[in-house]
């Protein structure tokens, strides 16, 4: 079947959406709509678009999703506490609608289409945090309040969007600016979505080394202490990978990493030591306590209603002589013993929510993802850290690799059976 502009805006417009549906403000403010939306993308992409399902793509779907689903039915029933039927249904919806859209591309399309739109879609999002950053310092005094249920923000005329937090706004050098959340309501989403562009970009697709200085720079705006870590190991590698074709290049880009490293070292030491602590702390306690609550339920976990969740974090003490010797020997305490909020961690919410059979086969999954094949193990990291340092691991994006490792799995299940017969 040949490629038409028509199938490129559908692809286009499937991978923005899965994209701003894992964190994106049109997502949060709009969540029923915008789903709706997406359905019926997935709907126009195989019925007037779509080739005739291929068997085996369609039983290895199939089987991923009649299995995720399983494993949240199973979950539900051995919860501790009573669960929200609606959340339970927003995970299902996550789960058919990555295998949906994947399932459209492995029946529909070439191979390299994924990623080449993927690249488009994340160039796009970019595109947009640049020019988000640089029009904060003139249009500051023309920004609106919009809010949601769980969710308050800033926006000009909806084109650019700001946290109408005190912690949004930084000085760094006497320089006063907005930390950089492009299109989604936190920094570290951004930097997530901004670290993969880079990748693409300099492993991947290998087209434009100024569009990687650019994205290194709208990174930094993000002024996310994860962000930057991806960032310069992102660097080292490409360093390596350049040093043998391009010498020329290295001074460059060791130039560029001595104001980026300088960034990245006031920034560990506010969040650390300084005024912007109670960040660190709050990952770190994310870190420790919902391992310790998974401990305690470690087959089917606690239940994933988020709000049980909130409620029994709230009065679920713990300690551990190992973990307090630890701290002592790397010279940071955890000055936190509860909280009412959700998890920033979504590795190890997973974990406390679901048990560790659960998580443990989700992660192998995403690590048996076939969308990215090249350089897998450093995508796969990138993605690893960003699950760990923002709540994202089931969000329709992320979840689409999981997605992938299981079909890809199924998928070679189905082939041996063949060979055997």
């Amino acid at each position: 079947m040949l490629y038409k502009l028509r199938h490129k805006i559908i692809d286009n417009l499937l991978l923005l959406m899965l994209v701003l549906s894992t964190g994106g403000l049109l997502f949060v403010f709009n969540r029923n709509i915008c789903y709706g939306v997406f359905i019926a993308f997935l709907l126009i992409a195989f019925i007037p678009f779509g080739k005739q399902l291929n068997k085996n793509i369609f039983n290895a779907s199939f089987l991923a999703l009649s299995t995720v689903v399983i494993l949240f039915i199973i979950n539900y029933i051995f919860a501790i506490t009573e669960q929200s039927n609606n959340k339970y249904v927003y995970y299902v919806m996550v789960v058919i609608i990555s295998v949906l859209t994947l399932t459209h591309f492995l029946n529909n399309r070439h191979e390299h289409i994924l990623v080449d739109r993927l690249h488009f879609v994340l160039k796009l999002v970019m595109i947009h945090s640049l020019f988000n950053f640089v029009a904060y310092f003139f249009i500051k005094g023309e920004l609106i309040n919009i809010t949601s249920t769980y969710h308050e923000s800033n926006t000009f005329k909806y084109l650019f969007f700001y946290s109408s937090k005190e912690y949004g706004l930084l000085s760094l050098y006497g320089i006063e600016f907005h930390r950089n959340s492009g299109l989604f309501w936190e920094s570290g989403i951004l930097q997530a979505f901004l670290n993969m562009f880079f990748f693409l970009e300099a492993f991947i697709i290998r087209k434009n080394k100024l569009l990687l200085g650019i994205t290194a720079i709208v990174l930094l705006t993000t002024y996310s202490t994860t962000g930057i870590a991806l960032l310069l190991i992102q660097v080292g590698f490409y360093i390596v990978q350049e040093i043998r074709t391009n010498k020329t290049l290295i001074p460059i880009i060791l130039l560029f990493l001595v104001p980026t490293f300088i960034v990245f070292s006031v920034n560990i030491e506010e969040k650390v030591y300084g005024e912007k602590e109670s960040s660190f702390q709050k990952r770190l306690f994310d870190l420790t306590q919902p391992f310790f609550i998974a401990l305690e339920n470690p087959l089917t976990g606690i239940g994933l209603d988020i709000e049980q969740f909130q409620k029994i974090r709230e009065e679920f003490y713990f300690s551990s002589t190992i973990l307090q010797e630890l701290q002592d020997k790397i010279g940071v305490q955890s000055k936190i013993e509860v909280t009412s909020k959700g998890s920033s961690n979504s590795v190890m919410f997973l974990l406390a929510a679901m048990g560790f059979p659960t998580t443990l086969l989700f992660l192998s999954m995403l690590f048996k993802q076939k969308v990215i094949i090249h350089k897998k193990r450093l995508w796969v990291f990138i993605m690893l850290i960003s699950i760990i340092s923002e709540p994202l691991l089931l969000r329709p994006f992320f979840f689409f690799f999981i997605c992938s490792g299981f079909i890809n799995l199924f998928c070679k299940i189905t082939m041996h059976k063949r060979e055997l017969s």
